[in-house]
């Protein structure tokens, strides 16, 4: 009740504002008339100008864009904003072991505008073709060599068309005397692959970096444990993402996306396979002894079966007990030969056999309990126990799971700061892509994190501001979305009727009780009210009696002992004989049977 009184006030404050509202803009609206009385021409003029005004929509913000300029050491930094690949290489190679009409790595990159874009002038790398194998590369102002400093990589992707299967990832191409770009392929050493990855619903954010055995110099793949965020988003929305790796020379990385962390750890820790082999193996040469019981329970060799144990009794019988319903047709099949159906006039009986209709439900089976031989249910066996078993034991001999024994592994070796990785010299992208257009923008390459910052502010938070000014409001985004999805109107109209459905109902719905004053008006009686009256006068009548009675017995009891005080021991006697007649007397007058009716 409190709930439905506090909505009530709430709404009736709101409708006296909007009242008080009117009432002053209809003040307002008397002085124009006196105005445009005066000045009727000019009112005009002033109307038709305010009218071309109001209907022209207030125009989008822009967001002016500047080429982002790096503002500290960088060892590569690519905007793409002079609208050439100078500086890149294409890849001129073959990929091994594939089909020579796929091996050429002949897919196109261009430098183009991003489809829709918000920012003029803002241009990009372009993966154009698809189902082809895709390679370009760029040399490093100076090769990045891993000691004190952070590593820190950062560039951008658009998956414009969504993407089926393929890739948005790049190569850190290891400083090697073998390096020749012209002939970047797959084989290529690299010492870190970074970036997105996508094929099926598999959604991926490689971090991968090649390993050297101290001990065997070759290399092996690191992998980075996958994040616990959801990918999808970064593949699907079609909008700009910022991807970001920070490695630090403690050995502990970063991975952002939009600069925000979606995964981080230790090279010491988080890569599969570790970096450090164990220091104990399984010995290889060690065998399982023949006599060696890997068995907790055994079958009881002293158990017997049962000899009323049946084995061949059958888990199902024929229940003795059912009887046959009234009615049943033993002679009418449950299926016949549907009688409208006609061979087909292409019919060939040569070819296709002798023609039979197709079987229909027996109609005569539709009234009746069944048709046809009638069976008895079967029921479950309770004589039936199954094939018998010994009961199973502890085994005695029970020597536990066989392990093989460990022994000193040969190959370890422990490399505490594996951040001291191959050197690098050039950054390449080698991709295979199912889905065309995919645009990258603004790479850098250096070791201080503001730097990095300001170049993706400078950079990728343009485009994000852009595409906000640009991104309709609240309002907008609804209509757009119910325009490509008619149902969401009737989402759009519950959730407005309902709260006022509510509001009505918590309001309106109470029953009106009527009051003393109407009462009044009318004269008409009040069966509540005259109960209680009468009962509160019955109440108040009996506790006076109540009262009386007990002020009589007080006075009866004072008068009798000042009388046996005051008389002489002589006359106790006639005192005595006259009391008893005296007290019957009073007690009798002063019963509640004697008393005269009260008038009220």
């Amino acid at each position: 009740m409190e709930l439905k009184w506090l909505l009530c006030v709430t709404l009736l404050a709101l409708g006296t504002l909007a009242v008080q509202a009117h009432d002053t803009d209809d003040d307002n609206d008397g002085d124009d008339v006196v105005d445009i009385e005066d000045d009727l021409d000019d009112g005009i003029e002033e109307v038709e100008e305010s009218k071309s005004e109001t209907s022209t929509p207030p125009p989008t913000p822009k967001v002016t864009y500047r080429p982002p300029v790096p503002t500290g050491e960088v060892y590569f930094a690519e905007s793409f904003d002079k609208g050439t690949l100078d500086g890149w290489i294409l890849s001129k190679a073959k990929k091994d072991d594939t089909d020579d009409e796929i091996a050429k790595y002949d897919g196109k990159w261009e430098v183009q505008d991003m489809k829709d874009t918000k920012l003029p002038g803002d241009k990009g790398l372009v993966l154009v073709t698809r189902a082809k194998h895709h390679a370009i590369s760029s040399k490093l102002s100076k090769p990045f060599v891993f000691d004190t400093k952070p590593l820190i990589i950062q560039y951008e992707v658009n998956f414009q068309n969504g993407i089926e299967c393929g890739g948005a990832y790049v190569k850190l191409l290891s400083k090697t005397p073998e390096l020749n770009l012209d002939q970047f392929h797959d084989k290529t050493p690299y010492t870190i692959m970074f970036g997105p990855d996508k094929c099926g619903e598999d959604y991926k954010l490689h971090f991968i970096f090649r390993h050297k055995n101290p001990k065997t110099g070759k290399y092996e793949e690191k992998h980075a444990k996958r994040p616990d965020t959801d990918l999808k988003t970064y593949f699907t929305d079609k909008k700009t993402h910022l991807y970001t790796l920070v490695l630090n020379p403690d050995n502990s990385f970063e991975i952002l996306v939009d600069q925000t962390v979606v995964n981080s750890g230790n090279l010491l820790n988080d890569m599969s396979p570790p970096v450090n082999p164990p220091r104990e193996i399984e010995d290889p040469n060690d065998q399982k002894p023949e006599d060696w019981d890997e068995r907790p329970k055994i079958p009881d060799p002293d158990a017997v079966k049962p000899d009323d144990w049946d084995e061949d009794a059958p888990a199902k019988i024929a229940d003795e007990n059912a009887v046959k319903p009234e009615g049943w047709l033993d002679d009418e099949p449950e299926y016949v030969a549907d009688p409208d159906a006609e061979k087909p006039e292409d019919w060939d009986e040569d070819m296709d056999g002798e023609w039979e209709a197709p079987q229909i439900a027996n109609p005569k089976c539709e009234t009746a309990p069944g048709c046809g031989t009638w069976q008895r249910p079967m029921i479950d066996n309770p004589n039936y126990k199954g094939k018998w078993k010994p009961p199973m034991i502890d085994n005695v001999n029970y020597q536990g799971i066989w392990k093989p024994r460990k022994i000193p592994n040969p190959d370890f070796f422990e490399d505490l700061e594996p951040f001291k990785m191959t050197p690098f010299s050039a950054v390449g992208l080698e991709l295979w892509s199912m889905t065309s257009d995919i645009f990258f923008d603004n790479f850098i390459i250096c070791t201080e994190r503001a730097v990095a910052d300001d170049w993706a502010s400078d950079g990728w938070g343009l485009k994000k501001a852009a595409d906000g000014a640009a991104e309709p409001g609240v309002v907008g985004q609804m209509m757009a979305a119910a325009e490509e999805r008619p149902w969401l109107w009737v989402v759009y109209i519950l959730t407005v009727a309902l709260p006022v459905f509510l509001v009505v109902l918590f309001c309106c719905s109470g029953k009106k009780q009527p009051n003393a004053a109407e009462y009044k008006k009318t004269d008409a009686p009040q069966p509540d009210v005259m109960d209680e009256d009468k009962e509160e006068e019955r109440d108040k009548g009996d506790k006076e009696e109540e009262d009386e009675e007990e002020a009589n017995e007080e006075k009866l009891g004072s008068d009798a002992d000042i009388g046996s005080a005051s008389q002489e021991e002589e006359e106790e006697e006639e005192d005595e004989d006259r009391k008893p007649a005296s007290e019957e007397e009073e007690t009798v007058n002063r019963s509640p049977r004697n008393r005269k009716p009260r008038k009220d």
